[in-house]
Parts: structure tokens; sequence; C-alpha cells
């Protein structure tokens, strides 16, 4: 299986082109390519599908095997691999994957021939809480908003929620201890994304994310796009927001019609072929 490492931010996939390769048992192949230690090393297994109607379809594994919906920094991975590869002509500069939560639109800014921006038409969020909504875990009393960008997050306000306060400085070690109760909470059937926001002014926030299906990643294009669609909603942040993560920076656009547009890079690592 011929495959392509690539990341956005550093949230980090391993990418097949299945126009011209075929992965038997997804689930099982992501569980062995995004280990760490055995295998590529990934936050998640991205396949690469023909499709009518759009110029691709994406289809996402997380690395615990899961198949999930969408992935705001893999999107952006998929449209520089389709450009950069060839699978596109090359004067073009918008075009659409679908995904399992429907088409997104996309637009590049080209470098040297190459896509080194991607913006991404996210569509509008889905409001799946009260604003906020009150909720313990693990014996913390929050406050949440809930929103859906293709796939379910909870985003916390570290400055409203005092027990939290400092959870962007916590060990590695603590977040992820402590993140397994916020993603498996009973109030979440399907699991869910938590996000903590610190806002530094209302064009500017810092977060950190806890991914379901993965753990703390180093970053979450769809993370990014509900919390600041989350502060926007709560007046606490402007159309278009300035996004810190620990592996990159990130802006969200919020236009007129509340649809979301995330923007920033994507990187191809290298590319190999997987002999499991």
């Amino acid at each position: 299986m011929r495959f392509t490492k690539m990341h956005g931010c550093k949230n980090d996939f391993v990418i097949v082109n299945c126009f011209d390769e075929n992965v038997d048992k997804p689930s099982d192949v992501a569980l062995k390519v995004c280990d760490r230690r055995d295998g590529i090393g990934a936050d998640g297994l991205i396949l690469i599908l023909p499709v009518d109607g759009a110029d691709a379809f994406m289809q996402i594994y997380n690395s615990d095997g899961s198949k999930d919906t969408m992935c705001g920094n893999g999107i952006r991975c998929v449209a520089k691999y389709l450009y950069d590869h060839g699978l596109i002509s090359p004067d073009r500069r918008e075009f659409s994957v679908d995904t399992p939560v429907g088409v997104k639109k996309i637009a590049l800014e080209i470098r040297d021939g190459k896509a080194q921006i991607i913006s991404v038409d996210m569509g509008q969020p889905v409001i799946t809480s009260e604003l906020p909504e009150q909720i313990n875990v693990n014996g913390k009393s929050l406050r949440f908003f809930g929103i859906d960008t293709g796939t379910p997050h909870s985003i916390y306000f570290v400055q409203d929620n005092h027990e939290i306060a400092n959870i962007n400085s916590w060990a590695d070690s603590d977040f992820a201890r402590e993140g397994v109760y916020f993603e498996n909470h009973e109030r979440f059937p399907e699991r869910t994304t938590s996000d903590f926001v610190e806002i530094i002014s209302r064009d500017e926030i810092n977060m950190r994310v806890f991914e379901r299906g993965c753990g703390e990643t180093m970053a979450c294009g769809t993370g990014a796009t509900a919390s600041v669609y989350a502060g926007f909603l709560a007046g606490k942040l402007n159309r278009e927001v300035l996004v810190h993560l620990k592996g990159g920076n990130l802006r969200i656009r919020v236009a007129e019609d509340n649809h979301c547009f995330l923007i920033g890079p994507a990187v191809e690592v290298f590319s190999g072929e997987w002999l499991s």
C-alpha cells in the first residue's frame, strides 16, 4: 500500500490515494499504521476515493480505528494532495471534496507550484446544546457550548470555568487522564471532542483539544471552527479570529450567512510503501 504522510498544524495523517490503491479492512489498517511505535505514526488514516458529484471523497479513520465523519486539518491535506499530485488540473484554484457530512468547497493559495494555504467552507455549524449548558465532569461543575461542525464538539471557555482555568498549562499526562472523562461523558453517547479555549482578545484565542478517537492532538480544524463559532454566538469573539494551537495557527472566518471558513496550511512530509 502506497501512502503519503501529511499534516495540518502537526495534526498528522497517513493519506492513501484510493484512485490507485485498495484498502481492505481500513479500521484495522488505521490501528496499525497510526501506531507511533510499531507503525508510521499518525492521528488518523485518510482514504481519498473516487466519487460522483465532487473531485474526490474523503473518509477518515481515527487512530483507535473508529470511522469518523469530518476533519478540518485532514481535508486541507487532501486538498493539497489532490493539487500537488495532479489529481486536479494545475490551473484550478477552486474545487470540491465530498465527505460523509456533505460536499466541502475548497480554495487554494499556490506558491512555487504547490498548494500552501487552503481555505475550506465548513458550512454553518449546528448548535447541539444550550448556550451554555451546565455539566459535571469528574467532579467539576462546568459550562460548555455544544457545536457540531461535521463532528461533535464541546467548547469550554476557561475564563468561565474556574476549575479548569489553568488547563492549558496542565502536564500532558494530566490532560490525557482528564480528557477521557470529557470524551466519554454520558451526555455524549457518540463521544465528543473537547476544546478548551482561552480568549486573548476578540480576535485571538489559545486552544487545546482532546479529540474523540485520538486523545490530545496538536491541532483540530473542526474544533477551531466550532470554538470560534461558539465564541461568536456568545458575543465573546468577532467574525474573524486567529486560533493558536500547539501545532500552529489557523484562521477562522464567520461569514454573514454564518458559514465558517477554515484557513490554514498543509504539509507533505514523506511517501512510502506499507508492507504489513
